[in-house]
Formats: structure tokens, sequence, C-alpha cells
């Protein structure tokens, strides 16, 4: 396997491998031992959907030192992580809505985790063997809110506050790729997943010793400095190096 979507076309729901460009969709369980028609499907009338539709999404904070840097924050001793709802998903190409135009709402791109079997107290050397994959996301977050409380999952669980997308790269090592977000074409967020304080590997083995993951379940991994405000009319971008890139705009 390689970059796995969801996608419906009229009623019907389904997942497919992309493969350049074309869909070849699934046959059997997407995280058992699933086949791929041979034949193409057409892409005429297809809408892509947010790939995985998890039980949960958990969203890892501060995990680059030049973020906690930048928010005045210090640097946690293990990872600090939180519930953020599932309602929140937004597939590539939706609009982010922005619930209080009189709040700061920021853009933060992220590597994201997709947990591909159920696993409970996992070690970080085995952790790999329970990833699915790898994509690109955002944790849009309404600054205003995350200041006035003490936990966070408010401030960053507004409908469409997390876009996600728009497929999941299977075959990748996530310890040393480029994350960068755009926004109106200009170069905001500059990094590299090496950077991270606690590795993909790492946070898969610290979070599934305090809650049993599921396949399908959403792994946030952090963003880089270089967070900033978004506005009506905005287009996002963010491209992470050998994962398809994640446009969404603002309303």
């Amino acid at each position: 396997m390689a970059a796995i979507g969801r996608f419906q076309k009229g009623d019907d729901i389904f997942y497919a491998k992309v493969v350049d460009g074309e869909l070849h969709r699934l046959q059997g369980d997407v995280f058992g031992s699933p086949s791929f028609e041979k034949k193409a499907t057409s892409p005429k009338g297809v809408k892509t959907l947010v790939p995985v539709t998890p039980s949960k999404v958990i969203a890892v904070g501060l995990n680059y030192a030049d973020h906690a840097r930048e928010t005045g924050k210090t640097v946690p001793k293990e990872p600090l992580f939180w519930l953020k709802a599932p309602s929140s998903l937004l597939p590539d190409g939706g609009k982010i809505e922005i619930p209080f135009p009189t709040h700061r709402t920021d853009f933060e791109a992220e590597l994201a985790i997709v947990i591909g079997r159920r696993v409970r107290n996992v070690t970080a050397a085995a952790a790999a063997r329970y990833i699915f994959g790898y994509t690109s996301a955002q944790d849009i977050s309404d600054r205003t809110i995350q200041g006035s409380e003490s936990q966070w999952a408010r401030a960053k669980s507004f409908d469409t506050f997390t876009p996600l997308g728009p497929y999941v790269e299977t075959k990748i090592d996530p310890h040393d790729l480029t994350v960068q977000l755009f926004q109106n074409g200009q170069l905001r967020q500059n990094s590299n997943s090496s950077q991270m304080i606690f590795n993909c590997f790492e946070l898969v083995s610290f979070i599934s010793t305090n809650m049993t993951l599921q396949p399908g379940d959403v792994i946030l991994t952090g963003t880089p400095s270089g967070i900033g405000q978004i506005e009506s009319g905005d287009r996002l971008e963010v491209r992470i190096q050998g994962l398809a890139p994640l446009l969404n705009t603002v309303k």
C-alpha cells in the first residue's frame, strides 16, 4: 500500500489507493489485509472525505522546542496531550469556520499519525507495528478561549478545527520530514519532524500506556514555531515531505 484515501460517489463511501491521480477501490478491511481493484475508478463526481473515521483524535502540545519558546511555555518532561472532538474533522478542500470573529484564531500545521491496530501498553521500539500511516493535519485554535481556560479541548474542538488528509501515506519514515504551512502563498511555518521533542514512536508508546488506541485513531504530533492568525478569505496549505498537500480555506 501507499497513499490510501476515503471517498464518496453518490451514496457510496469507499476506500481506495491513489496511484497517479487514479483511484483503485479497496476490497476487504482497510486495517486488515486489503486488496485493491486493478481497474481504476473514474474520479468524475468523486468527493474526497476525511481519510479515516477515528474513535478519538489526540492532540499533542509543545512538542517542538521552538514552538514552546514562541508561546513562552516550559518544555514538558513527558508528552502533553488532550482529546479533540472527532466532529472537528474537516476534509481537504473544506472551509475552516471561525466561530467568534472577535477572537484570535490560529493555524498550526502538524504531522498526524493514524493507528492501524488496537494497541495498549506498547513500547516505542514496537510502536511502528501498530501505525497504519501518516497524513497532514492542522490543529486550529481559538487562542482567546485557550488563554482563558486551564484545559484546551474546547478551544480546539469547534467544528472544522481539525483539517485532515487528503490521504494516509502507509510507506514513509516519519522522523525526518519537512513540515511547512503556507498562508496565501507565503511560507509561515518551516521545520522538520526531526525537531520533535518526542518522536512518533515515543508518542504512540506513551499515549498507549494511558488509553487503548483503536484502528483509525488519529494523533496530532504537535506544531513547530511560526503559528499565526487566520482571517476569512485565507488559503492555508500544509506541505509535509512525502505526503499529499492539505489545502483549506477560511470563512
